[in-house]
This record gives structure tokens, C-alpha cells and sequence, in this order.
């Protein structure tokens, strides 16, 4: 079964960065520990105030699984998050491993 990585990049409002430093510590703490997600974020080398969120699962059908298995701690950070963006929004990449 091929492992899956899925990232969503953005920039933040540069006005907002220590509150979203913040709240980056919350969604780790509510992925990992009570959702029992393999995730992390990082920030873009180079590009102050831009950032990837990185979800790693070990099979597709786990990574299908991310969306359908939101509970409501996991919507509301979702709505959260939203507010730090900037206009450039955010970018999805889904990657496959392969054999």
C-alpha cells in the first residue's frame, strides 16, 4: 500500500504571526494527540510568515479517511485557521508514494 502525503501551504498576515505561532501549538496538540494523526507544520525557508501544514498516512484509504473523520474540535480550527491567511489563500498538494 502506497503512503500518502498531503500539504496545504499558505502565508499568514504578517500582523498575526505570534497568534498563529500559537495556534499552530493547538492543532498539533488536537491532530496528533486526539486525532492520532501523523502532522506537523513548518515554516518555508527563505519566505518569512509562509507555511506548510504536512499529513502524512500510511495508506490511501487512511488518507481518504482525514476529511470524512473531522469531529467538531477539528471543524472549528479548521474556521480558525481561515482568519491568519493572507489573500493568496491556501494551496493543496496531495503525493503518492510510489514503489
Amino acid at each position: 500500500m502506497p503512503r500518502v502525503l498531503f500539504t496545504i501551504t499558505y502565508g499568514i498576515k504578517p500582523e498575526m504571526r505570534d497568534t498563529y505561532l500559537e495556534f499552530v501549538k493547538e492543532m498539533k496538540h488536537h491532530f496528533t494527540s486526539v486525532g492520532q494523526k501523523s502532522y506537523a507544520v513548518y515554516e518555508v525557508k527563505g519566505k518569512k510568515n509562509h507555511f506548510s501544514e504536512v499529513f502524512s498516512t500510511e495508506t490511501i484509504e487512511e488518507f481518504d479517511a482525514l476529511e470524512d473523520n473531522q469531529d467538531e474540535r477539528t471543524q472549528e480550527l479548521i474556521s480558525r485557521l481561515e482568519g491568519f491567511i493572507d489573500d493568496q489563500g491556501m494551496k493543496y498538494t496531495t503525493l503518492i508514494e510510489t514503489d
